[in-house]
This record gives C-alpha cells, structure tokens and sequence, in this order.
C-alpha cells in the first residue's frame, strides 16, 4: 500500500493491481484508500469469485480474474461477465525472469472469443516472460494490455526497451 499511494501522489495513471495471495478481499479497502484502480485475483484462490467481485465493485475498484499456465480457460468462463479484465499468465506466479510459456496463447485466443462473441468489457492481459519477440504473438492471439517486467528493467535502458515492446506489440518493429 505505501508503494500505491506514493505512486499515486505523482500520477493519475491507471493502477492495476494483481493479488496473488490467498485472502485478496481483505486488501480491496486498503488498496482503494491507497489509490489502486483495479485488482485482479487468482480463480484457483476462488474458484466461484461472485463475493469477491461484489467486494471490490462496494469500494470502487474495477476488477479482474487471473488464470495461471495450467489452469484451462472453463474454469473463468461463467465469471467473465463480472470482469473488468481477464488476465492470462504465460508463466507460473511467483517470480520473475521466467521463461514465455507459449502453450497459453490458445487459451488468450479462447477468452478473446468469448470476450467479443459474448460482447464482453472485460479487456485480455498477458503477464509472464513477454518480450519484443513474442509480444506480436500474444496481440496476434488477442491480448489487449501486455505487461512485462524484465524485458523492460532487465534492460539498461528501460524507457528504449519499453518503446521498442510497444512497437513489437503492434506490428512496427
């Protein structure tokens, strides 16, 4: 929360917050007051996340579910109406510097399906070992919002690494 709120002293960008722990609600109100714009959480944490969506909704967060690597597509489907944004990981939480699991992109394709067929708000964000070279295949598949983490700070320059992502996302590198 200190991070959040030091942050958001400074900016009004859009802050999306992903929990992975296993009591997420009880960190809806804090992250809130801090300044947070959003929470997504794991559905392995609740597999049906019906309270939890109403929890973060009553203290004006937007909100998201999270599906890890192994965890199949069906598992999110009957709670996409309630999101805000569906994020995919394309490597098991935990850290990272992890290797791009390419075996997810059908299931980023899957929730871009039935995201649009369904006529869905909920945006598609990967996370996980995103780099310029596979960014065009996580948009390719339908993901809306990429976040990466070492391919930007990992690299000596991050602004240049985070404009030369944004240019492999969207087909101009």
């Amino acid at each position: 929360m200190p991070v959040i709120e030091s942050l958001r002293a400074t900016t009004d960008l859009y802050f999306d917050c992903h929990l992975m722990v296993s009591n997420p609600i009880s960190l809806f109100e804090p992250l809130k007051n801090a300044g947070a714009d959003l929470v997504t959480i794991h559905i392995e944490v609740h597999p049906d996340p019906t309270r939890a969506a109403a929890a973060a909704n009553q203290v004006g967060l937007d909100f998201g579910l999270v599906l890890s690597p192994a965890t199949p597509f069906d598992a999110v489907a009957p709670y996409v109406e309630l999101c805000d944004l569906l994020l995919v990981m394309s490597v098991n939480p935990g850290f990272g510097g992890q290797a791009f699991i390419p075996e997810v992109l059908p299931k980023v394709e899957a929730a871009r399906k039935f995201v649009d067929s369904e006529g869905l708000r909920a945006d598609i964000e990967i996370d996980g070992g995103i780099d310029p070279g596979n960014a065009p295949l996580a948009r390719a598949a339908g993901a809306d919002v990429i976040v990466a983490g070492t391919a930007i700070f990992g690299d000596p320059d991050p602004a240049a690494a985070a404009d030369r992502l944004r240019a492999a996302a969207v087909g101009e590198a």
